[in-house]
């Protein structure tokens, strides 16, 4: 992605969904709360969009997610080459439903399976232009993949749509030696939101960049697993239950 919600260049740390955008099993964290052990993850049959108010069916033998209710993987990707700075600008209404086929088309046509797949409005700080940065952006899940079949996956999609990078997550267990990273969703927020509390969060600015926010007010957050406790304490700010929140672990990968 290109530098401002661009999940890595201009904000410099995850992006984000977020999507930049929990609940956790450090002991430090207390009772964790997540939506993993219902399963809530699935498509619309026409459309590929994600609806998760319904029931998945089972993983893939290609990756386990320890029981975490995730898919096998995701890529978190757009079409846009612009940094965009105005968040009432016009640019960030579209539902990018071209961009959505074109790259399930990618996916299916390199041996994995696209599975849902849901819009997200991006919220990201660029140090270099000391202001927020915004980006309408998709998260695909991925089925049926390996770490290098993602990696091939994700960097097709940075070649064709000109992105300097896009970011790839694979689920894996939270024990994993691969872990190195946390998908954090939690309800309540809004992209407005997520940008006042990155304007008046200097630490969370610069550890996390920013994150993304579904169309339905889900962050979509994906740091460092070290910086939980500073994810944890910025969905306070942000308004958020944390009891609602969900966490997954995985490998995170930013591919050009």
């Amino acid at each position: 992605m290109k530098n401002p919600l661009n999940h890595v260049a201009v904000r410099g740390r995850f992006r984000l969904l977020t999507a930049t955008v929990a609940a956790l099993t450090l002991t430090m964290a207390g009772a964790q709360s997540t939506y993993a052990s219902s399963g809530e993850r699935n498509t619309h049959a026409s459309s590929g969009e994600r609806n998760t108010h319904a029931s998945s069916g089972g993983q893939t033998t290609y990756a386990s997610s320890g029981g975490q209710g995730c898919p096998t993987a995701e890529i978190f990707a757009t079409d846009n080459t612009s940094i965009i700075t105005d968040p009432d600008d016009p640019r960030l209404d579209t539902r990018l439903k071209r961009f959505g086929r074109e790259v399930r088309e990618i996916i299916r046509a390199n041996g994995a399976r696209p599975g849902a797949s849901q819009l997200l409005d991006g919220v990201f700080w660029s140090a270099d232009l000391g202001q927020a940065t915004y980006e309408r952006s998709r998260e695909f899940d991925v089925e049926r993949v390996g770490r290098d079949g993602l990696h091939h996956i994700a960097g097709l999609i940075a070649k064709r749509y000109d992105q300097e990078s896009v970011l790839a997550f694979r689920c894996v267990p939270r024990t994993s030696p691969e872990t190195d990273a946390v998908e954090i969703e939690v309800p309540g927020v809004s992209a407005s939101g997520l940008r006042e509390a990155l304007l008046a969060d200097a630490e969370a600015r610069e550890k996390l960049g920013g994150g993304s926010v579904t169309l339905d007010g889900r962050l979509v957050l994906i740091a460092p697993v070290a910086d939980l406790p500073l994810a944890r304490s910025f969905t306070a700010e942000l308004g958020a239950d944390w009891s609602e929140a969900q966490v997954r672990y995985g490998d995170r990968e930013f591919v050009s």
